[in-house]
């Protein structure tokens, strides 16, 4: 008599491992590729199963067994994109030289397009983005990129929803992050939806990273692009605001200091610098105040008080908004000392 056999468990051991493609282009940035590629390794470390979850694959877009980065550190490929074959479960494009990325040339975007289509998930690191938009991968969807080349992503690919604060950005099978180190919070975010939180937070406990970093990417760029004025009047106003934080910096009273009408005022101080003079105040105050949690133990209240806000609440509203951080949270991360 036969005995049928018992049906095999669907244990994590059983299951093949899932096959990561790193699609790198010359001058690849470093971190972009080596941050979420340590957070994979580590998962694989971490797993304690006998068939590793993650099977990783360095693969060059140009052909090329050895790819430079855009530091001067050179990595052997493990292939070129030529003789990358079969079903691929995700697909990850870091951020290259910037001419690369934003003109790439009709090979590479042939190549992206092939690599995509047999792909589970596409994944872009920073100016990676690039990339996937010129391959029409990210027309009518949402996505993100450095803080500092937004603009140019938006002017030249209008058909992408760019989320600009965003640390990383799933619509679909499409996942983009922000700049450099972004990549790691995306790369964890990835594993949490493989192998469940447990490993993610184990991985980033490793790695001596936070597993999700509250606020977006405004917490890390500068707040105050605009700089660049033309008119001499304002750039003299700006200038005295940021010395003068204490200040009444209203609107009645900065135009007074300009010599200006209110109204007429508002109109010349938006065209200028892109922004209501009450939002660049807010900004500026903002700025001053993450300098004195990043580098001195002085109080909420006092922080407050030094960079021209009515109150440590008014300071905490501000930063939320702004930064969508509280201040002790942003001390707690950022401070130097």
């Amino acid at each position: 008599m036969k005995h049928k056999k018992p049906d095999r468990p669907n244990t994590p051991q059983m299951r093949r491992p899932r096959r990561l493609v790193f699609l790198v282009f010359p001058r690849v940035c470093l971190l972009d590729l080596a941050g979420p590629w340590e957070v994979f390794l580590r998962a694989n470390e971490l797993s304690g199963v006998t068939t590793t979850p993650y099977r990783l694959e360095l693969v060059s877009g140009d052909g090329a067994a050895t790819i430079h980065s855009d530091g001067g550190v050179s990595i052997a490929s493990h292939r070129d994109a030529a003789s990358c074959r079969g079903a691929i479960d995700t697909l990850i494009i870091p951020a290259a030289d910037p001419r690369l990325a934003t003109d790439p040339s009709a090979y590479a975007v042939r190549l992206i397009r092939r690599l995509s289509g047999r792909a589970r998930r596409i994944v872009s690191i920073c100016g990676g983005a690039f990339f996937l938009a010129s391959a029409g991968l990210l027309d009518n969807k949402s996505a993100t990129t450095h803080w500092r080349a937004s603009g140019e992503l938006s002017t030249r690919f209008p058909k992408v929803n760019i989320k600009e604060d965003s640390i990383f950005v799933k619509d679909g099978n499409i996942y983009t992050s922000a700049g450099v180190t972004a990549g790691i919070d995306l790369a964890l975010a990835l594993v949490e939806e493989d192998l469940g939180r447990d490993m993610a937070l184990s991985c980033a406990r490793q790695l001596v990273v936070f597993m999700r970093r509250p606020g977006g990417q405004s917490q890390f760029s500068a707040t105050l692009e605009s700089q660049h004025v033309e008119e001499d009047v304002i750039s003299e106003l700006v200038s005295w605001a940021s010395d003068n934080l204490r200040a009444d910096l209203s609107v009645v009273s900065m135009a007074r200091h300009a010599h200006m009408s209110t109204r007429n005022f508002s109109r010349v101080f938006r065209k200028a610098v892109g922004e209501t003079p009450a939002a660049f105040v807010e900004k500026l105050r903002v700025n001053a105040a993450r300098g004195f949690l990043e580098d001195t133990e002085l109080p909420l209240d006092a922080v407050a008080a030094t960079c021209g806000f009515g109150s440590a609440d008014s300071m905490r509203r501000s930063f939320h908004r702004i930064v969508n951080v509280a201040p002790s949270d942003y001390r707690r991360r950022f401070c130097r000392r």
